[in-house]
């Protein structure tokens, strides 16, 4: 039987940062004068921080030296570092302590899939770092999903063809990169979000051992 790889997205899968990222670029929208709120925040979903901010001074009609970016960049950062500095293992989100260890329980290799440049500190913080053998973010790569490369990566580092893999995903361009690899893409939100997924949850608490038994078997 081939090997089955998992691969986790971090932000609003296995913890809920995007509240984080939310009020860092919130922050930055007041510094700036833009009208920024809880809507527009979808838009940043699973996209990169130089992205993100791309959009958010397009949104304000402004056009500024890359010095300036570059500046701004680090100071969402830093805000939003100073936001996970406090966070623990309450932070988790249901169930998904409950599905890591099932998994590790079956020996499944498991990797993280991530835009976040943060999610190894993250993971520290949650105490989950133990349960994945690889960490691939923001640092590791050079394209930002939709584009499959992080994935793709994940699979390599865990010896998993990438047909073998499934992937847990609530951004609509991290379902599409999970396709684009040829992978079993589980959406973790709003079906009518994340329609394109293989299969839709709106949390773990949703997802049992047989669906999970399933997936290991192909």
């Amino acid at each position: 039987m081939n090997k089955t790889g998992f691969i986790f997205d971090l932000d609003g899968v296995i913890v809920d940062t995007a509240k984080y990222h939310y009020l860092a670029w919130k922050n930055l929208a007041d510094e700036l004068g833009i009208e920024f709120n809880k809507d527009d925040n979808e838009k940043f979903k699973g996209v990169s921080r130089k992205r993100c901010l791309e959009i958010l001074l397009e949104m304000g009609g402004l056009s500024v030296s890359e010095k300036q970016f570059d500046a701004w960049l680090v100071e969402k950062n830093e805000d939003y570092l100073e936001y996970i500095k406090k966070m623990d293992e309450t932070e988790i989100l249901p169930d998904v302590e409950k599905v890591l260890q099932y998994l590790k329980k079956k020996n499944i290799p498991m990797a993280l899939g991530s835009a976040s440049k943060n999610a190894r500190p993250i993971l520290e913080k949650v105490q989950l770092l133990s349960y994945f053998e690889a960490i691939v973010d923001g640092n590791s790569v050079t394209k930002a999903k939709p584009d499959p490369e992080v994935f793709l990566i994940a699979a390599d580092h865990l010896n998993v063809e990438a047909a073998n893999c499934v992937v847990f995903e609530d951004a609509v361009a991290g379902v599409a990169a999970a396709n684009a690899a040829e992978m079993v893409s589980i959406g973790i939100g709003a079906s009518e979000v994340l329609q394109e997924a293989d299969y839709n949850f709106n949390d773990f608490t949703e997802i049992n051992v047989a669906f999970l038994d399933k997936l290991i078997e192909n």
